[in-house]
């Protein structure tokens, strides 16, 4: 199964949740257990094999300039010392679980929300919360890259500025795109989402498998496709460059969601499950 995204299901605190971030010290750094650091290690060590010749470019091209750890959780404070040369960018240490309102507050002013706990060994394969791995691992490679980085900061002004019973779709969307997306390369097709990214047995399926339906991104439709967080997709929507994301914060994207909620949501792939499509 797939990580988590950053934006669902993190919409309220829940007391039940198993893991909660680790608080830094006054300079900003965490003071990490061997075992955590042992997880990193076997999570970053796995990852950067499978993603070899299926993640794109412009990811590897920022695991490159990041140059994390392969042995110990990153500190915040350095990878944001680089983000900031590159893109402007930083990331900040939330709770594992922010509403709306703060995770499009966080993204317009580039700052990328970040859960600091790390997964046990018992959950290395799937953890429905996201954590430090999926954040730092899956997402911040891209934001080392202008088009990605602008995207972000974009669709959180667009997120401030919408209804929130608009947010929902915003969020579907970005699930589609930041978290589950695929780019048509001119070597093929890759991966570019960061909840891809970050799981073993995502990324060979989203490339691989027969099982789900791959289409070019079209919006609307993307508003109107269920998504499940516990489960591997039954639907990928695909980008042909990183730019091509910035072209969606140019359209008029509270009128499309208007659009698709007219035609209505479309028939999930999914077999039912209470509370679980999105």
């Amino acid at each position: 199964m797939n990580s988590s995204s950053a934006i669902e299901p993190k919409l309220e605190i829940d007391p039940k949740q198993k893991y909660v971030s680790r608080q830094p010290d006054q300079n900003g750094f965490i003071n990490y257990s061997d075992e955590e650091h042992s997880t990193w290690s076997t999570l970053y060590n796995r990852q950067t094999e499978i993603i070899k010749d299926r993640a794109c470019d412009e990811f590897i091209a920022g695991i490159d300039l990041l140059k994390m750890s392969a042995d110990k959780i990153p500190q915040l404070p350095d990878i944001n010392r680089k983000l900031k040369q590159l893109t402007g960018w930083q990331v900040e240490n939330v709770p594992a679980l922010i509403g709306f309102e703060r995770f499009f507050e966080l993204l317009a002013s580039k700052r990328f929300p970040a859960a600091t706990f790390i997964r046990t060994k018992a959950d290395i394969d799937y953890i429905q919360e996201p954590d430090i791995f999926h954040e730092l691992f899956g997402h911040c490679p891209l934001l080392t890259n202008q088009a990605y980085a602008d995207f972000s900061q974009h669709y959180g002004e667009i997120g401030l500025k919408a209804d929130k019973a608009d947010r929902p779709m915003l969020a579907r969307l970005y699930w589609y795109t930041i978290e589950f997306g695929l780019i048509q390369s001119q070597q093929g097709m890759k991966v570019y989402g960061g909840g891809i990214l970050s799981s073993k047995q995502e990324t060979c399926y989203s490339l691989e498998s027969d099982i789900p339906n791959r289409q070019p991104l079209q919006v609307i439709e993307a508003f109107r496709t269920h998504y499940r967080i516990d489960e591997l997709q039954k639907n990928y929507f695909v980008i042909n460059q990183l730019s091509d994301l910035q072209q969606l914060v140019k359209l008029d994207l509270i009128t499309l969601i208007k659009e698709a909620k007219i035609l209505g949501m479309k028939p999930s792939a999914y077999v039912p499950k209470e509370d679980k499509a999105c």
